[in-house]
């Protein structure tokens, strides 16, 4: 039987893992013990009961395949290096390790008992906290600032941005901007453009510390908490010399129309490492990695890949809270920007847990 090895439990791994169970020797190695739905990553930090709802184990993912908790530390071809477990062998291999972000919107722990555990000092410290400083105002920033004027009305939230508007990458309409300032000012968001802190506030994020800072034009910040919204990186530092010719600045690596790594032979990557021209998002790791399934199964029926992948009109969904924010969305082919209560129904409500528990099958009995 054709041996797969997945590198990476998120979204894009679980996909592939669970697609190719039933057809091959499924290996899916993942640092963490349980499985984090990022999607729910910044609602957990102000709902303690939504915080315990995001970690699922991967008991039940696979039928016949096992999951392996470790961490890789090394590539060579289609093998990986485990501490504990050592050399995994496999004929494909398929790398879904996805992006690095600062908390609360990722989660970098092995256990879940420790990332809980810093949830649960931010949600406390957040009770307590009279003004929140939230760094970089794109999308993580927005929804984090929803998110904390929903369960704490009365925290004065100042959002700071260093590019002269909101949501300063991305194919955002102009509508979609207009409909989110307009809801952050509703609720009292102190949004500042075209600045940034001359240095960093002397406490750990999330940590209640009153502090003062000055930004590069010399505005006075004060503020009792303090989030970093920015700084993203795609977790590739495992791969060693032999991609160094293909792995680009931000570390995403080159990947053919069939997802495979270029000169690479038997590897393939899904989601955010790889660089495909889209953003980075939960629903695009899971469309690569039906691609990516469907030509490991061709090669396990002894057939040439033939499935390709093409970046899809993208749906911009951009909660402010569970009962907030605004969406991009396509209708007969033209751009229009919902407002809140379709926002809430395509995502704010649930934040796609209900499907990731069913794939993980953490309700089945």
């Amino acid at each position: 039987m054709v041996r797969v090895t997945i590198v990476g439990g998120g979204y894009g791994g679980i996909t592939v893992a669970k697609a190719l169970d039933p057809i091959a020797e499924v290996t899916l190695v993942e640092q963490k013990d349980m499985f984090v739905n990022h999607a729910g990553a910044l609602r957990a930090a102000v709902d303690r009961d939504f915080a315990e709802r995001i970690f699922i184990p991967y008991d039940n993912l696979l039928a016949r395949g096992r999951v392996v908790h470790g961490t890789v530390l090394g590539v060579e071809g289609t093998s990986v290096q485990v501490p504990g477990v050592g050399r995994l062998e496999a004929d494909q291999l398929v790398l879904a390790t996805g992006t690095a972000y600062p908390f609360p919107a990722k989660h970098l722990e092995s256990s879940a008992v420790i990332a809980k555990a810093r949830i649960e000092r931010a949600h406390a410290n957040l009770e307590h906290a009279g003004r929140v400083l939230i760094v970089g105002a794109g999308a993580v920033g927005i929804e984090l600032a929803g998110e904390i004027t929903s369960a704490f009305p009365r925290t004065e939230v100042i959002l700071l941005e260093a590019c002269e508007r909101i949501l300063p990458t991305g194919d955002y309409a102009p509508e979609l901007r207009g409909a989110i300032e307009a809801q952050l000012a509703e609720r009292g968001v102190q949004v500042i453009t075209g600045d940034h802190l001359a240095y960093l506030p002397p406490v750990d994020v999330g940590v209640l510390s009153p502090f003062r800072v000055a930004t590069a034009s010399g505005r006075r910040l004060e503020a009792d908490v303090w989030f970093r919204a920015y700084g993203s990186a795609a977790a590739t530092g495992y791969l060693g010399e032999g991609y160094d010719e293909i792995r680009h600045y931000d570390g995403t690596i080159r990947v053919d129309d069939h997802l495979r790594v270029v000169d690479h032979p038997g590897v393939w990557a899904v989601g955010d490492i790889t660089d495909v021209r889209e953003s980075k998002r939960a629903d695009a790791a899971r469309a690569h990695a039906e691609v990516v399934a469907a030509n490991i199964a061709q090669v396990v029926s002894g057939a040439e890949p033939t499935h390709t992948y093409a970046p899809r009109p993208e749906l911009v969904v951009l909660p402010l809270g569970p009962d907030g924010g605004a969406s991009q969305v396509l209708r007969d082919g033209v751009r229009v920007v919902v407002g809140a209560e379709e926002t809430t129904r395509l995502k704010g409500q649930d934040l796609y847990l209900g499907f990731v528990r069913e794939q993980l099958g953490a309700d089945r009995v």
